[in-house]
Formats: C-alpha cells, structure tokens, sequence
C-alpha cells in the first residue's frame, strides 16, 4: 500500500453542485411536498428524513466526472505554474520530442520531418536545423557527448555523427524493440545505454496488457532481452485510487488509465526516471528499481498535449507540447531539491 500524500486543493468544478442539483431537479419538489405531509411528526423524525433524502440525491449523483485536483508538487517540482513559457515557431507545431543541448537550447524533433531543430530559449529562435533523413513518424531523441540519436515510431534509431552535420544521411539501426508504437527515448547515464519507451502494446504473452521500458546498446546496437522497467496500468490505477482516496475516487476503476507513454527521461540527481503519458495527462516517477513513488495527474490546460520531456543540469525539467489545437510550446520548471 502507497501513503504517499495527496496535498490537493480541490477546484469548485471537482464537487458536485448540490444546491444547483436541488433546485434544478424533481428532487427539490420531494422536499416541498413532504413538508406538509409531516407537520406532525416529531423532530427526531423529520430529522432522519431529511437525512435519508439528502444521503439519497448525494449518491444518486455520483456518475458524474470528478477528477482530482492537478498535482501541486511531485519530486521536487511545481508543476501547476511553468517558471518559464515559450510559444514555439509554427514548424515545430508537431513537436514530439526534445533533449537539452546546453544550458540555452534543445533539440527538437517532429514527427513529420525527418529534421532536427535546435531551438534557443533564451532567444526564442530556432538557430539551426539538421536534415538526418527523409520525411517520417519520428517521436524522440537522445544526445549522448556529440551523437545525436532519433526514434522513429516503429522503434528503429537513427544516429547521426553531430549536431552540425547537416544532409549527412543518419545511420539506421533496428532495434526491434517488440512493439509497433514507440515514443520515449533518453540516455541513461547509470547504464551508459539508451532506453525505449513502448507506447504500444508488447509482443510477448508474458507482458500482456502492460507497457514496458527496454535498454538498446547503442555501442553494440544490441536490444535486451528483457524489459528493463515493466508497468501494469492497474498498478497505476491502484496507486492513483490510494492517493486520491479522500477525492471521491477511491478505487483503481474511477481512473481511466490506458497508460501509454509519450516520453521518458532520467533525471539528472536522483537518477529516477519520469514517464509521461500525454493522453493520460499523467506523470509518474519511478525509482531505478521500477517501483512508482509518485504519480500525478497533470493540468490538463497547461499540460495539453506533451511529447517531450528533458533536463537541464541542474534538474529543471523542459517539457514540449504539441500545438494541436492552438500553438506549440516549451514550459519549463525549475528544480527545487528539498520540495
């Protein structure tokens, strides 16, 4: 059992509006019409009335949503105000991953160009771009010293010499990773290897119905043979419900978590690996043994569609999203270690 504390603030849109639901329903009337039926009945038991009916429409509306609060702090983070914002240039509306390059810039990638942005924060302006390949479904990246590596979605990885070699065509490598849909890519500077994070579902009877993590070599572009990190959407679910156990959703079926990753990352101090699941509005962190110690549903506003997830040095964490319906974007939150 998780007792990790859900510190929430619950908005008014979360708690069913019981004086609306009264006064623009038959309920209401239930109440008119029984006051003259027992003017004669003693306190005690009109008491017990009104008791039973108020109890009686207070479940009676319990089918409707009731999200818990977004998550006020998770590992060392605030991730309900961005310390810094930036709308991003319009090609990079389909931005899917990014991965920090200096102290200033990210490299970004979209899954539509075989093309990558280096993209300057601090002056809001895309310095350079990087032709790899030709156009496709390219979902993250990873820069280990000056190599710059690509997932595309169906899991293969493209390596390019540098940030600066520009119409270089990137070597290819399957990896086969068992899974047809492939979205998180990162460094793992324990290891000194790559992890893959499957979005889609794995092609092996052992991990039905679960989403895992595996590790490519990128030295002997070799795959492992097993996961490095498992995860089970009820697990995720389980964990939610005990946090959220004093929200009104505290069961694992009150949360709709199909748990399909859209970015992974390592963070720089801790070592700990972050998960995001863009549909999910979802972020977990897991220790390097695979076990979840935080999982937080994200502002569904501020947190519309991210892709991409990286860090800085010194623990600030970049996250991208897609301009689906609006402009793309980059938020970042800096890292405070004693949170």
């Amino acid at each position: 059992m998780y007792l990790i504390p859900a510190d929430r603030v619950r908005d008014s849109g979360d708690i069913p509006n019981l004086h609306a639901y009264n006064a623009n329903s038959n309920n209401f009337t239930i109440f008119e019409s029984l006051n003259s039926f027992i003017v004669e009945i003693n306190k005690n038991q009109i008491t017990m009335i009104y008791a039973f009916l108020f109890m009686w429409m207070l479940f009676a509306n319990t089918g409707a949503k009731n999200y818990p609060a977004p998550a006020t702090k998770i590992a060392g983070y605030n991730l309900t105000k961005a310390d810094n914002y930036w709308t991003l240039p319009d090609i990079l509306k389909e931005i899917s991953g990014i991965v920090s390059v200096d102290g200033s810039s990210v490299a970004c990638v979209q899954d539509e160009k075989g093309t990558v942005f280096i993209y300057n924060f601090k002056n809001n302006k895309i310095t350079s771009n990087i032709k790899f390949n030709d156009d496709g479904d390219y979902e993250d990246l990873a820069l280990v010293n000056k190599t710059i590596y690509i997932l595309k979605s169906d899991g293969n990885i493209y390596e390019s010499a540098s940030l600066s070699s520009d119409n270089e065509k990137a070597r290819k490598t399957e990896t086969k990773v068992p899974s047809e849909d492939n979205e998180g890519l990162c460094y793992d500077h324990v290891t000194k290897k790559l992890l893959i994070g499957c979005k889609g579902d794995i092609k092996n009877d052992k991990y039905k119905n679960k989403r895992a993590i595996y590790v490519f070599d990128q030295n002997k572009k070799s795959l492992s043979s097993k996961p490095f990190l498992v995860i089970d959407p009820k697990v995720i679910k389980k964990f939610l419900a005990e946090k959220n156990r004093n929200s009104g959703k505290n069961d694992e079926d009150d949360f709709d978590i199909d748990f399909r990753m859209s970015a992974i990352g390592i963070h720089p101090i801790t070592k700990k690996i972050f998960v995001v699941c863009a549909s999910d509005f979802l972020i977990c962190v897991f220790n390097r043994d695979g076990v979840p110690e935080n999982i937080e549903l994200l502002d569904r506003k501020l947190f519309n569609k991210t892709e991409g997830i990286a860090f800085l040095p010194n623990g600030d964490v970049l996250f991208s999203n897609e301009g689906e319906n609006g402009k793309p974007s980059l938020m970042r939150f800096n890292y405070k270690s004693k949170q």
